[in-house]
C-alpha cells in the first residue's frame, strides 16, 4: 500500500473536507505476554524433595523392625561359641558339636540376610524418590523450555500487532463527493463553525478554488480561515457591515428589474407571513420608480422618490441634494393617478423608504479591490439586530441575482459560497439561493444555529449532505436524532474531547480590508507547507499544539454512543456527524472538524473505507504465491512514478 501520510498525499479538488474520523485498523494488543520463569513457586511447590528426616526415620524404622533379628543372630553366636568351646574340651562328642555348629551359623546367616534386605529396601525406597524428583524435574525442564518456546513465539507475534498498532495511522479523512448540490450544517457553537469552516475553506482554496463567506453570525467564525489565507499569500477582502457598506458595490451591475426584486426581498425580511403577491406589490412599486430614475439609480435616489412617492418629509431637500430631478418628481406624482390618492400605495411606499433607508450608503464610495480568492462578508456585532437582518438578506439576493446571471462552471464546488448563521435569512430567500447555486454548480454551505420550522423543510432536500453538531435544544436533538437514526453506533476520540473542551471561545471580531491599505507583512508566500502555516496562523493550531503533552497518553482511547438526543447535546464542540447518500446507501459517520488534525503525525487525507481496503487488497497479495513474470526484468522492482506532490498552499489546479 502506498504511503498515505499527509506529506506524501495531496488534496483533492473533488472531494469536500468536512473532518477527521479516528478509527483503528489494528486493535491494541493488549500487555505483553509474561514470560515463564523456573523460580514459579507454583511449579516448584509440585517437585517432591527428599527430606533428611524423611530418611533417618526410615532406616530408623528399619532398626526397630530389625532389632530382635539382630539379637536372635547375637544369641545364636553366642550359642555357637559355646558349643565350639564345649567340642574343643571334649565335653561334648564333635558329632553333636558340628551340627550343632552348623544350626546356629545357618540360623545367623539367615538373620543377617535379614537385616541386609531391609537394609537394602531401606536405601531402594530413598533412591526411588530421589529418582521421581529427577524425573519430574527434567519433565519441568522439558516443560519450561517448551512454554518459553511457546512464549517466544506469541511475543514475537504481539510484538508485530503492536508495532503495527502504535505505526497505523489514527485519523482519516471524512469527504464527501462535489457531485452534491450542498452541505447543510445543523447545530453547532461559533467554536464549532469557525473549525469547521476554517477546514473546509482551507482546502477548498488549496485546491484552487474560490470562497465566499457571508457571516451572519456576527462571531467573526472565519476570522482563522482569514489569518491561514494571508499567510499562504493570498489578500482576501473584508468586508464588515455597516461599516464599509458605502463600498460594498455589490448588486451595482444588476439589471432593474432585478434591482428591483433585490430590494423587495429586502424589505419582506421583517415581515415573516407575506405571501406572493405582497412581494409583487412591492416590486412592482420598486421598478416602476427605477423605470422614472433611469438604470443607474443608486439606493440613495430610490429612497428619495419613495419619500417623494409616500409624501413624506420635503421633497425640496432631495431636489437640493440633486436625488432627483423636477422632472422625475412630477413622474413620480403621476405614476399611480395623479395626487396618489391609493393610500396603499402610499402605506407600501412608507414602509419601503423606512427599511431602504438603512441602505442608502450602498456603493456610494466604491473603489476598484484587486481580485481575491477569499472574500468575506460580515455583520459588525454592535450594530442593530434589524439592521443586520437587512444588510444579509440584502448580499444573500444580491449574490443569487449574480450567481443566476453566470454560466455553469465547469468544475462543481469551484466557487464555494458558506452562509453562517442561514437561519436568519427567510424561507424563499434561501430557496432561491439553493436553485442559483443549483443551475451554476456553485458549491453552497449553509449553517443553522437552531432546527427551526423553516430549516426542517429544507434540511437535506435535494442532493446534499447533512452535518451535525452539538445540538443543545432537546427538541432539535431529537429532530437530529431521528434523521440520523439512533441505531447508529459511532467511536468519539477521548482527544477530541480534550481539546474542544480546552479550546476558548471566539474573541475579537473582523479587520475590514477594503477601507484600509493592507502592506502584506504578515504573509509569508514562500511557506510551501500546509501543515505549518495552519500550526503557526490559526487559534486552532496553536490549541492543539500546547494540548498535545498532556493529550499524549489518550491518542488511543475513545469511546462509542448511539445517536441518541442526550449524546448529542454533549457533543464536543468540533465534532460533526456527517451523513450522505452513496450507491450502497446512507452513511453515517462522526468527524473531527478541527484543522490541527491534518498537522498529527498519524493523519491522513485517504478516507478509512478506502484505505480498509487497500490494507485487505495488500493482505490478500502477501498470502498468494508470487509468480515472477517471464522476461529478462522480471526481478526489476515495479515503476512507481515520482513521488505525490506536498502540501504546498501555493499550488493551484
Amino acid at each position: 500500500m502506498a504511503d498515505v501520510h499527509p506529506e506524501h498525499a495531496q488534496l483533492q479538488a473533488d472531494r469536500i473536507y468536512l473532518g477527521w474520523q479516528y478509527a483503528l485498523l489494528h486493535p491494541d494488543p493488549g500487555p505483553a505476554p509474561r514470560r515463564p520463569s523456573p523460580a514459579d513457586e507454583t511449579v516448584a511447590a509440585d517437585l517432591p524433595k527428599i527430606d533428611p528426616e524423611w530418611a533417618r526415620r526410615e532406616r530408623l524404622n528399619e532398626n526397630l523392625l530389625n532389632r530382635p533379628m539382630r539379637t536372635f543372630r547375637a544369641f545364636m553366636g553366642v550359642l555357637a561359641a559355646l558349643i565350639l568351646v564345649l567340642g574343643v574340651s571334649h565335653l561334648l562328642s564333635w558329632s553333636f558339636a558340628v551340627a550343632g555348629l552348623v544350626a546356629t551359623c545357618g540360623v545367623a546367616a539367615f538373620c543377617s540376610y535379614s537385616i541386609h534386605q531391609g537394609g537394602r529396601a531401606v536405601r531402594h525406597r530413598i533412591r526411588e524418590h530421589e529418582e521421581a524428583g529427577d524425573r519430574l524435574r527434567r519433565e519441568r525442564d522439558r516443560s519450561l523450555y517448551r512454554a518459553q518456546e511457546e512464549h517466544a513465539a506469541r511475543y514475537r507475534e504481539w510484538a508485530e500487532k503492536k508495532e503495527r498498532h502504535d505505526r497505523q495511522l489514527t485519523w482519516y479523512a471524512v469527504t464527501v463527493p462535489d457531485e452534491l448540490d450542498r452541505i447543510d450544517v445543523a447545530g453547532g457553537t461559533l467554536a464549532g463553525w469557525s473549525a469547521l469552516i476554517t477546514l473546509l475553506g482551507a482546502t477548498r482554496l488549496y485546491s484552487g478554488g474560490h470562497l465566499t463567506v457571508l457571516d451572519l453570525s456576527e462571531g467573526a467564525v472565519a476570522k482563522d480561515l482569514i489569518e491561514l489565507a494571508r499567510r499562504g499569500g493570498d489578500d482576501p477582502l473584508v468586508w464588515v457591515l455597516p461599516v464599509d457598506l458605502p463600498r460594498l458595490d455589490l448588486g451595482a451591475t444588476l439589471a432593474p428589474e432585478a434591482f428591483a426584486d433585490v430590494l423587495a426581498h429586502v424589505v419582506s425580511v421583517s415581515e415573516e407571513h407575506r405571501t406572493t403577491r405582497d412581494l409583487s406589490f412591492d416590486n412592482a412599486i420598486l421598478e416602476r420608480v427605477l423605470e422614472v430614475l433611469g438604470e443607474n439609480a443608486t439606493i440613495n435616489q430610490v429612497t428619495a422618490a419613495l419619500r417623494a412617492l409616500a409624501q413624506v418629509g420635503d421633497p425640496r431637500e432631495d431636489l437640493r441634494l440633486g436625488l432627483i430631478t423636477a422632472t422625475q418628481l412630477e413622474r413620480i406624482g403621476t405614476l399611480f393617478g395623479r395626487g396618489v390618492s391609493d393610500r396603499v400605495v402610499i402605506e407600501r411606499a412608507w414602509a419601503l423608504e423606512s427599511q431602504l433607508r438603512k441602505l442608502e450608503t450602498l456603493g456610494s464610495e466604491a473603489v476598484r479591490l484587486p481580485p481575491a480568492r477569499l472574500r468575506v462578508v460580515s455583520m459588525d456585532r454592535q450594530a442593530g439586530v434589524f439592521g443586520n437582518r437587512v444588510l444579509g438578506t440584502y448580499v444573500a439576493t444580491a449574490l443569487t441575482h449574480i450567481l443566476r446571471q453566470s454560466p455553469a462552471s465547469e468544475r462543481p464546488w469551484y466557487h464555494t459560497i458558506v452562509v453562517a448563521g442561514a437561519d436568519k435569512l427567510r424561507g424563499d430567500v434561501l430557496d432561491r439561493l439553493m436553485d442559483a447555486c443549483e443551475t451554476s454548480r456553485t458549491g453552497l454551505v449553509l449553517t443553522y444555529r437552531s432546527l427551526t420550522p423553516t430549516v426542517r423543510e429544507r434540511l437535506g432536500r435535494g442532493h446534499a449532505a447533512v452535518a451535525f453538531m452539538r445540538l443543545g435544544n432537546a427538541e432539535d436533538a431529537r429532530v437530529a436524532s431521528e434523521h440520523v437514526g439512533t441505531e447508529h453506533r459511532l467511536e468519539l476520540a477521548q482527544l477530541t474531547e480534550t481539546i474542544s473542551a480546552a479550546g476558548a471561545g471566539m474573541d475579537g471580531g473582523y479587520v475590514s480590508t477594503v477601507g484600509h491599505t493592507d502592506d502584506g507583512d504578515d504573509r509569508d508566500a514562500g511557506r510551501p507547507d500546509l501543515k505549518e502555516d495552519i500550526t503557526s496562523s490559526t487559534e486552532w493550531g496553536r490549541r492543539a499544539t500546547e494540548a498535545m503533552g498532556e493529550t499524549e497518553r489518550v491518542l488511543h482511547r475513545s469511546r462509542e454512543f448511539l445517536v441518541e438526543p442526550h449524546e448529542l447535546q454533549q457533543l464536543p464542540t468540533t465534532s460533526v456527524i456527517v451523513t450522505d447518500a452513496t450507491a450502497h446507501g446512507r452513511r453515517v459517520r462522526l468527524a473531527d472538524a478541527n484543522p490541527a488534525i491534518l498537522t498529527f503525525p498519524k493523519t491522513t487525507l485517504g478516507e478509512f473505507e478506502e484505505i480498509k481496503e487497500a490494507v485487505l487488497e495488500r493482505g490478500r497479495r502477501e498470502e498468494e504465491p508470487e509468480v515472477p513474470a517471464p522476461g529478462p526484468f522480471a526481478d526489476a522492482p515495479p515503476n512507481l512514478g515520482p513521488p505525490p506532490a506536498r502540501l504546498d498552499w501555493r499550488t493551484r489546479q
